[in-house]
């Protein structure tokens, strides 16, 4: 038994490779930041936050400060021409979970639209540095929050992957 969003979510893969020519419309960024809005948070607390940047030059300097942390001199955001920082509320419990599900939600939506994503590791690191919190500071973002993720976004530049075999012991039923 399937339906549209099911199928959404059994089709969506994470793209690594990006059209560095085109950059997602207003309007998409927007649909898919409003998905991230509807995660579910802990007792509704709406903990996280998300800085959506389509600048190029501050692309790269994340990107730099990533692949720093990395250790490895590559783009870890793959040519991406928009990124969206999810960064949650460290005082509140669920702070992890609740922008993990802010992740889903962003990709799931940007898959939906046709739009390339993959969740990219290292914003914990990035943020607590002293160049991410000075970058907070000049967003205007005051608090104590911790990087839960990069949702990097752009037009793919080839097809999707097929998926990889579901594992045998994946799921576990006990009626």
């Amino acid at each position: 038994m399937t339906n549209e969003a099911i199928q959404n979510m059994l089709d969506r893969r994470s793209c690594r490779s990006f059209d560095s020519s085109r950059i997602i419309s207003a309007e998409e960024l927007d649909t898919i930041l409003k998905a991230g809005t509807y995660a579910p948070t802990g007792r509704g607390s709406q903990s996280p936050i998300m800085v959506a940047i389509q600048d190029q030059a501050l692309i790269k300097k994340l990107s730099r400060m990533n692949a720093d942390i990395m250790g490895v001199p590559i783009d870890p955001f793959y040519g991406a021409t928009t990124v969206i920082i999810v960064l949650a509320d460290k005082n509140w419990p669920t702070h992890v979970y609740d922008g993990s599900l802010v992740m889903g939600n962003l990709l799931n939506a940007a898959a939906s639209l046709g739009i390339g994503a993959c969740w990219i590791h290292r914003a914990k690191e990035e943020f607590e540095s002293d160049e991410g919190k000075a970058l907070l500071k000049e967003w205007g973002i005051e608090g104590e929050y911790e990087g839960i993720g990069h949702c990097i976004l752009g037009y793919p530049a080839g097809p999707a992957p097929e998926a990889a075999p579901r594992k045998a012991d994946y799921i576990t039923i006990i009626k």
